[in-house]
């Protein structure tokens, strides 16, 4: 559970909506049931029909419908988690714009899905397309998979955010308050050859439509085999009118184990040439670091899918701006760089989240059919590794007096087997003790592959207690793997022998000094004997 801390003028503003809400709730409490939308199981061919009249769902029409007389009840299922998004108040600002008066909301749209397990569940998420619009529009505020919209894809993906989220047994839920005037059609077509099975429900409630309010929108946009090199700029979205942009979800289909999100974000606000919002990365945008392939889930941002190894696969993060949400005059663009280690062609899919006042519009079109699909990454090779290596990341620690050891994982640079043992944030005096074996008593030349960084230190190394050559400075000015380097030639016993190395100091450029040691692997060749 997620517990927001605001000051003392929302807090107030939060105790008059709570006695409002009483004076309303004896006048209301006979109806808030029986006006509670819920969409019952249906059989969804190519139309989810139905249709919302007084107190009842009928699956007879051909659409979900609401009008204006049917929005009662359930209107504290955002005001308790989306206050901030009625405006500046929870941050000490005067709001201009009201984000929630009268309004749609989605609970739980449960999944759904026929027969062929994960896979077809995933390609029903994905060809199940959900359009809402609003006052009679002609082009919907909502358009995006049914998947993609709950800022999942591909599948379901389990996260708890306070705009939407996945429970763990697979109901989606949205939280996103829908304005509108006089009447709304919810509409989920299947797109896909099989049926698909949807149980969900909708939540309206009574709000007053003023000169300010807003109605939301949620647009979704893929690309296939779109090339990294060389990079370009992706738009999520572009839109000419009045609003406030409030977050996006991105999947990423990508073919092998390299970072692919080096890419900054740029924001353009008001016909800016310049963007406003120019980020340091799309892995510092979806809130983590060091392209990091593990799942996260935080009140605001998430990385609820990564395949892995690597980042490798699909992956699915999003990125919620409640509070910080990005008000818009006349215009707004979002672009993301696409800035991958490698040059290979990945897939993107975007759904973008905003708010904008009648009239607006956006460059999306209509979503082509033949673009819901979920591509699959080709199979990854296997990794290449030194014929006779010792793996650095596969020899046994003996000891270590600081810091941490563990094995990393990349496929851009050229260690053997993809992996290095790494000693992190060690300090001066610190000493790392590592066994390898030999197969035989006799001498060996011992040689090692190393990485060098920016942020790495100097070393000195023993085996079996002798020293190699003087102290080894690991330094560089980004990224390097060594060639094979000669420690010296050594008297092995068969079995056990061991590779020490000592933190001497850091480099006076490297920046920051974390004394860093990366060994790809050692090699022992025997010493051909003269008599």
């Amino acid at each position: 559970m997620y517990k927001r801390q605001v000051p003392a003028q929302a807090q107030e503003i939060e105790r008059q909506r709570r006695e409002q809400q009483d004076r309303r709730q004896g006048e209301e409490q006979a109806g808030v049931e029986a006006r509670r939308g819920v969409v019952g199981e249906a059989e969804v061919d190519r139309d989810l029909v139905g249709g919302l009249e007084a107190d009842a769902i009928d699956l007879a029409g051909d659409a979900v419908r609401f009008g204006e007389k049917d929005l009662l009840g359930l209107r504290a299922v955002l005001a308790d988690q989306f206050h901030a998004l009625r405006g500046r108040d929870a941050v000490g600002r005067e709001e201009d714009e009201d984000l929630a008066e009268g309004a749609l909301v989605l609970p739980g749209l449960l999944d759904g899905g026929g027969a062929g397990g994960a896979d077809a569940l995933d390609l029903a998420l994905r060809q199940c397309v959900v359009t809402i619009a609003f006052d009679g529009q002609k082009t919907p505020s909502v358009e995006a998979p049914l998947g993609d919209v709950f800022a999942t894809a591909p599948g379901i993906n389990p996260y708890r955010s306070l705009s939407s989220g996945v429970l763990d047994n697979g109901v989606m839920y949205s939280h996103w308050v829908m304005p509108y005037e006089r009447s709304g059609t919810l509409r989920i077509t299947n797109n896909g050859d099989a049926p698909v099975t949807v149980d969900g429900q909708v939540v309206t409630d009574p709000r007053e439509w003023t000169p300010q309010s807003l109605y939301f929108h949620a647009k979704w946009r893929a690309q296939f085999d779109i090339p990294t090199h060389p990079r370009q700029d992706w738009t999520y979205v572009a839109v000419n009118g009045k609003g406030r942009f409030v977050g996006d979800m991105l999947h990423v289909t990508n073919p092998v184990k390299g970072w692919w999100g080096e890419g900054d974000e740029k924001i353009y606000v008001d016909g800016e040439k310049f963007p406003s919002h120019f980020g340091t990365g799309s892995e510092d945008y979806y809130g983590y670091a060091w392209c990091n392939n593990e799942p996260f889930v935080h009140a605001y941002h998430n990385q609820a899918r990564c395949d892995g190894p690597g980042n490798y696969g699909h992956t699915c993060v999003s990125r919620f701006h409640i509070l910080d949400n990005i008000p818009f005059s006349k215009d707004f663009k979002f672009d993301m760089e696409v800035w991958h280690w490698a040059d290979v062609k990945v897939n993107m899919a975007a759904t973008s989240y905003w708010y904008a006042r009648p009239g607006a519009k956006d460059g999306f079109d209509a979503i082509d059919p033949a673009a819901l699909r979920i591509a699959t990454p080709p199979p990854l090779p296997e990794p290449k590794r030194v014929k006779g290596a010792l793996e650095g990341e596969k020899l046994e620690i003996l000891s270590v007096t600081g810091g941490n050891v563990t094995t990393q994982q990349s496929a851009t640079w050229a260690w053997s087997g993809e992996q290095q043992l790494w000693w992190m944030d060690g300090a001066p005096g610190d000493v790392l003790t590592l066994a390898f074996d030999a197969p035989e008593d006799r001498r060996f030349s011992v040689e090692a592959v190393f990485t060098k960084a920016i942020d790495y230190g100097i070393m000195q190394l023993s085996v079996n207690g002798k020293q190699a050559s003087g102290p080894m400075d690991f330094f560089n000015d980004g990224v390097i793997v060594t060639e094979e380097t000669p420690l010296g030639i050594f008297s092995l016993k068969k079995g056990l022998n061991t590779l020490t190395v000592k933190i001497t100091g850091a480099n006076e450029k490297s920046n920051p000094k974390r004394y860093m040691f990366g060994l790809d692997y050692l090699l022992i060749v025997p010493v051909k004997e003269t008599s």
